[in-house]
């Protein structure tokens, strides 16, 4: 299974009206303000998909400050996954600033079949993830019912571009050391933090953190992957940021470095099986399949 953990999706009305979201929104603004900026919707995404013999992908709606724009995109994601339920896996976008709100705008989604939290935007949503006072409520949340969150993330040195953000590794460090029971997918290889997972302590305290993939290109040389498959195989996860990169520019690229077929695999599909938790997810949509059958005979 070719799973992409990191996808976005953006409603068609969002699309027509940019320029008036980019106005509404200020981090919204600095990543699409200007035109050639992608926006896709549910039924690209699934094109690029089908183009790139992508088996399942998690998708999300932008990070917006305002949890009225997040319930809206939360809803064409939900609408996203009852159409095409075999091949997203929905995750909630929320504000943690306006926690009760957000805690109420989780239960709604995940009653509605999303599976996870994300994709997080502490700059453009003004908290800080090392705000741990803040969080709290909200990691609490996730480890019960069993909701990976996904975090943006970015480096503290190189080049700026817009919504790099300031979610560095030690912030994120800080985060995962709080909530060691939060599966935690940090976007964009987590701003260089799986480098210090050499040093014993912290890898220990990142036992379930992820690392995923997106706009790896527009980051890193291709080095990058053969060097962190090596050091934490079991770690990596397969996300293209797509519509930012389409997933075949990925695939091509992951297939062209060298790595032997089983870590190949694990970075394609296997590692985000575990994080997603995907196994015992599937074995319950079959197991509510079976149900409904049996009713309705």
């Amino acid at each position: 299974m070719i799973v992409d953990i990191h996808t976005h999706i953006t409603a068609p009305y969002i699309i027509s009206n940019r320029e008036a979201y980019c106005q509404q929104d200020e981090w919204f603004g600095k990543l699409y303000e200007n035109p050639k900026a992608r926006l896709a919707t549910t039924e690209e995404l699934i094109e690029a998909l089908d183009e790139a013999d992508v088996d399942r992908a998690v998708t999300f709606g932008f990070g917006w400050a305002d949890m009225g724009l997040c319930r809206a995109a939360n809803d064409y994601t939900i609408e996203a996954v009852r159409r095409y339920g075999d091949r997203l896996i929905g995750f909630a976008v929320v504000n943690p600033r306006q926690l009760r709100e957000a805690l109420r705008e989780l239960d709604r989604c995940i009653a509605a079949g999303l599976r996870g939290v994300g994709e997080l935007m502490p700059d453009g949503q003004g908290f800080s993830l090392d705000d741990l006072s803040l969080l709290a409520p909200l990691a609490e949340f996730a480890a019960e019912h069993n909701l990976p969150i996904l975090v943006h993330s970015s480096e503290p040195v190189g080049h700026q571009y817009a919504g790099k953000g300031t979610v560095s590794p030690d912030v994120i460090y800080r985060f995962a050391k709080a909530f060691p029971q939060v599966t935690l997918i940090c976007a964009h290889w987590g701003g260089g933090l799986p480098f210090y997972e050499l040093m014993p302590e912290v890898h220990d305290a990142l036992a379930n953190v992820y690392y995923d993939t997106a706009a790896s290109p527009f980051l890193y040389d291709n080095q990058i992957l053969p060097l962190l498959a090596q050091l934490i195989p079991h770690k990596i996860c397969f996300g293209s940021d797509f519509p930012l990169i389409p997933p075949t520019r990925y695939l091509r690229s992951f297939r062209s470095v060298g790595l032997d077929i089983e870590p190949l695999e694990a970075v394609l599909g296997g590692n985000a099986v575990c994080a997603l938790n995907l196994m015992n997810l599937e074995e319950s949509s079959e197991s509510t399949s079976l149900s409904e059958r049996r009713t309705n005979v």
